[in-house]
């Protein structure tokens, strides 16, 4: 082995890791992988199909992503995020449906950090929001039966013209 390949290996797994909490199986597997990728950048051999492969599997346990302060992206593994959607349109070009399908992840699940979810939820509730959408929603109701109920009433009543009928003279 290169002695360079291992320290630049040992250099980005160490920075992966010290964000990411990993198992040490899966510790090993990352180090394999870098170190599989650098040695196909040295020798110009493409990386392996596997490893470019869309379907990857996840950086941590799905349900340690979504933490109480923070969110960590199961593609990258980068973490600190008050909420992931952002980062999956500008990085990785995936809307957050794709993102949960290719996860397993349930629809419901907020890809937010819980303390800003209940942060967001304390302020609707602060501000009535709950109570203003009702409002609103009753208003918009009322008017959509209001146009209902005179739009017969306002139709213009067409009458047929009547029909001249003439009769001849006889000469």
């Amino acid at each position: 082995m290169s002695s360079i390949l291992v320290e630049l290996t040992a250099n980005i797994v160490s920075s992966h890791a010290s964000s990411v909490e990993m198992t040490s199986d899966e510790l090993l597997q990352e180090i394999q992988k870098v170190y599989a990728a650098l040695k196909g950048l040295e020798t110009d051999i493409p990386v392996e199909e596997a490893a470019v492969n869309k379907e990857q599997t996840p950086v941590l346990n799905p349900k340690k992503s979504i933490q109480k302060d923070q969110v960590i992206c199961l593609i990258c593994g980068k973490g600190g995020f008050k909420t992931l959607t952002r980062h999956l349109n500008v990085v990785h070009n995936m809307k957050p449906g794709a993102y949960r399908k290719q996860f397993n992840l349930p629809a419901g699940i907020a890809l937010a950090a819980k303390s800003y979810s209940e942060l967001r939820r304390q302020a609707a509730l602060d501000n009535n929001l709950g109570e203003k959408l009702a409002v609103g929603r009753a208003k918009r109701m009322a008017k959509y039966e209001a146009k209902k109920a005179a739009a017969p009433a306002t139709e213009k009543i067409v009458k047929k013209p009547k029909t001249v009928t003439r009769t001849r003279s006889k000469n």
